[in-house]
């Protein structure tokens, strides 16, 4: 906005009104109904109202001005993580038997699920380790053997508890561990 000398103004956050008698830059000095001079930035005052007021406004503003100052002041906010995503588990162990070898043909069912323990018992002390709070054991639905197997393993371990995962993500294929940091394996 653009003060000239002798307009009536007011401040935008107290009650001082007065008449400007100096302007330096984006300093303007305002002389108070008591006769004292105030300094104050141009952005903290406002014309007076009069008569004509709404109309000295608009058309006295200077809208790119204001613009600016907008865009100036504009926060810039954090990407928003929704509750979901922020307990989303970050680590996944899948324990099909495709995965962990390049072939089961001349292993036993016994072998397989050793394999398959031995791979998830590692993947979750390494997850301790790290100090990874969740993971998801993807271990399939099948018989179940493995599934009861997984859940005897966990069951070891006094900061562990596990659940199935995600039902949309992973259907009844999977168990989710969280880790919990502060208490003894």
């Amino acid at each position: 906005m653009k003060f000239k000398i002798s307009d009536k103004v007011e401040t935008i956050d107290d009650d001082i009104s007065g008449i400007i008698t100096k302007i330096s830059g984006d300093i303007i000095t305002v002389e108070d109904i008591d006769g004292f001079d105030l300094q104050f930035e141009a952005r903290e005052l406002m014309l007076m109202s009069s008569g004509n007021s709404l109309e000295s406004a608009v058309y006295n503003t200077d809208f790119e001005a204001v613009k600016k100052e907008k865009e100036s002041l504009k926060r810039k906010s954090a990407p928003t993580i929704k509750p979901k995503e922020r307990n989303a588990p970050k680590f996944e162990v899948d324990l099909h038997i495709h995965h962990l070898t390049k072939s089961s043909k001349r292993m036993s069912n016994y072998e397989m699920l050793n394999l398959q323990l031995d791979t998830a018992r590692g993947q979750l002390e390494f997850a301790m380790r790290k100090r990874i709070p969740k993971v998801v054991f993807i271990h399939g639905v099948g018989e179940g053997v493995l599934r009861q197997e997984l859940e005897t393993l966990f069951s070891r371990y006094n900061n562990v508890r596990f659940y199935d995962a995600d039902y949309k993500t992973y259907g009844l294929g999977a168990t989710e561990v969280s880790i919990l940091q502060n208490v003894a394996p």
